[in-house]
């Protein structure tokens, strides 16, 4: 893409970032101990468990605040100020998980997540800022719908609309933690993905559905336990996107 922050469209690690199959190859080169099913079971619930624990930790700033407040309309702006270090640890999980070894003798995903926040931070706080500010004047006035006298059918919109920015965020996150472009370019492609990849879309409203329903249930303090889960399954529904990237917007 034309004014990428790289001329090259390269990776954080100044290469073209691997596709799946890539990894798959490489990884039916090498069959030893600590490669088999088992071992590549344990080797994700290992990965997951740290990436979660330094989830937790780099977004603590903003948890405890959050674990404080009361479920009031007029704490939303508090509480979406509370999510925004939740940005750029999402972001470093999903680099952590793009670059997950199979190998349980070769693990080192707090070693990946700590590159990946470094790179990422103030990228991904550029989308996430806007995304979670829009979400939350949102919120705010669903909160008070009752008091705007407006038709009902503007609450609906104003749903949906929240829908499509949560779904465009998840998009522009994936995007700003694998690849190098600028803020502009991230935002595009962001949006551009959503009608051109359904499948993902599908799949990501599915993600976004299934955490609202989970926050609803129980509290929002569960939804973040499971951050990396939710990560890894937001990389796995977004392969088709980021293999559409590799291919035309990377060299």
């Amino acid at each position: 893409m034309s004014g990428s922050r790289e001329a090259t469209g390269r990776d954080h690690d100044g290469g073209r970032a691997p596709s799946d199959g890539a990894w798959q190859a490489r990884a039916s080169t090498r069959r030893h101990f600590g490669n088999g099913p088992l071992s590549q079971g344990a080797a994700l619930v290992y990965t997951l468990l740290v990436v979660e624990l330094l989830i937790l930790l780099t977004a603590l700033p903003g948890l405890v605040p959050l674990l404080l407040l009361t479920a009031d309309s007029s704490n939303i702006p508090l509480a979406a100020a509370c999510a925004l270090p939740l940005g750029p640890a999402v972001s470093a999980a999903l680099y952590a998980l793009r670059r997950r070894s199979g190998d349980i003798t070769d693990l080192h995903p707090a070693r990946a997540f700590w590159r990946g926040y470094r790179l990422n931070v103030l990228a991904s706080l550029k989308v996430w800022v806007p995304g979670v500010a829009w979400l939350a004047v949102i919120g705010l006035n669903l909160a008070n719908f009752g008091a705007a006298d407006v038709p009902g059918w503007w609450a609906a919109l104003l749903v949906a609309i929240a829908v499509a920015t949560a779904l465009w965020l998840g998009n522009a996150l994936v995007i700003t933690s694998l690849f190098s472009f600028r803020t502009v370019d991230i935002a595009r492609l962001a949006l551009l993905f959503l009608a051109r990849t359904p499948a993902v879309t599908l799949g990501n409203a599915c993600l976004v559905a299934l955490a609202a329903l989970l926050t609803a249930a129980t509290s929002e303090v569960v939804l973040i336990l499971l951050g990396s889960v939710f990560a890894f399954v937001l990389l796995l529904t977004s392969r088709r996107m980021i293999t559409a990237i590799e291919e035309e917007f990377t060299a």
